[in-house]
């Protein structure tokens, strides 16, 4: 964990801590933008987390899925992104499912 601490946040990031409670290790420390946030996709894990840990916590944000099944999502919202599509595009279908929660 000595080694997270030293991760600078940048400007416009946040850090979150993924992984699951019932399992040894499994936590990993991941940087996203905050843009993220407003993701229905990512809105979901939220609301997750906020079952599962309430709202008063200490640190960096956890989310209650595997490093795995963030990197998914990740991967989905980066394909998402508006960089990725032309202005016209319709494309609003969401789905991810969260096997651990």
């Amino acid at each position: 964990m000595a080694e997270d601490k030293k991760m600078k946040v940048k400007k416009g990031c946040l850090a979150v801590r993924v992984g699951l409670e019932n399992e040894e290790g499994s936590f990993k420390r991941f940087m996203i933008p905050i843009s993220y946030l407003h993701h229905p996709l990512f809105k979901e894990l939220l609301e997750k987390a906020q079952d599962i840990y309430g709202f008063n916590s200490f640190g960096p944000l956890k989310l209650p899925c595997s490093a795995d099944e963030f990197l998914h999502l990740r991967w989905q919202i980066e394909r998402e992104s508006p960089r990725c599509h032309s202005p016209n595009s319709s494309h609003n279908h969401h789905s991810f499912s969260f096997h651990s929660c």
